[in-house]
């Protein structure tokens, strides 16, 4: 499944991590949200109900997963680096458990997690620390699960912008296999483990999707002189593909779930 990544070669990792908490708000805001299917497929995947059990979301963000998962009934703890991308989840979400971390080093005890979940975050982990440190927090019986929103590159306007933004940003804007990614670091362990892809749209304003744009680790990253001619280019693509100023973004949602032995 391909997947624009939101991560440079080389140095550039870290900074393209930190600029999240600059664009908080517009994530918040913008970022598209998730179908309630994705949690039948993860609670069918791993074989045991949320409601009740223990999950570590890290990499939260601005909790658009941790408040889905919590209203499934999850005792969910937020795990988030970013001192910008806290703050936003703590003024959207009260009542919601945050902790400061990453998933390379989670703070937490062996053992202690029924799921360990990614939404939209596994890429900015280094994975022969992430994984093992998930194996180590998970109970018998538990969960990794990892999953991705993708625009649909299948759809023609989809595939057009993002060779747009590839051309214009080489090296930051590619394509990777995330499926590929996972499975190739969950292979030593002895796991249980399931794929799902699904797929759904959401209906939004030219100005909505431009705002999604500017949340991108690899707009967000960019001074706001460098970023605007890039978003002027494709509001205007955008404005020609739909002159009504409504778009209707096609997604394709990749899950992969690891089950440890009970």
């Amino acid at each position: 499944m391909a997947e624009s990544r939101e991560t440079g070669p080389g140095g550039g990792f870290r900074e393209l991590a930190e600029s999240f908490g600059g664009v908080a708000a517009e994530y918040d805001r913008a970022r598209p949200s998730y179908p309630q299917e994705l949690f039948d497929e993860l609670e069918r995947l791993s074989g045991r109900r949320l409601q009740g059990a223990r999950v570590l979301d890290v990499g939260a963000g601005t909790g658009i997963s941790t408040r889905l998962l919590a209203a499934r009934g999850a005792d969910v703890i937020a795990v988030e680096p970013s001192a910008g991308m806290a703050a936003q989840f703590l003024a959207g979400g009260p009542g919601l458990a945050l902790v400061k971390g990453t998933g390379d080093e989670l703070p937490f005890h062996d053992r202690s997690a029924d799921f360990v979940t990614y939404a939209q975050a596994f890429h900015w982990t280094r994975p022969e620390r992430s994984v093992p440190e998930a194996m180590r927090v998970l109970r018998p019986g538990g969960a990794l699960a990892v999953w991705w929103n993708v625009k649909d590159s299948g759809v023609a306007w989809v595939r057009a912008m993002g060779e747009r933004l590839a051309a214009a940003l080489p090296g930051t804007y590619h394509h990777y296999s995330a499926t590929k990614e996972i499975a190739s670091h969950l292979a030593p362990y002895d796991l249980r483990t399931g794929h799902a892809v699904l797929h759904w749209e959401r209906r939004i304003t030219v100005d909505h999707l431009i705002t999604d744009l500017t949340s991108r680790s690899y707009l967000a990253a960019l001074t706001p002189e460098q970023r605007a001619p890039l978003l002027a280019v494709e509001r205007e693509a955008l404005l020609a593909e739909f002159p009504d100023g409504w778009v209707i973004e096609p997604y394709v949602l990749d899950l992969t779930v690891a089950t440890t032995p009970a």
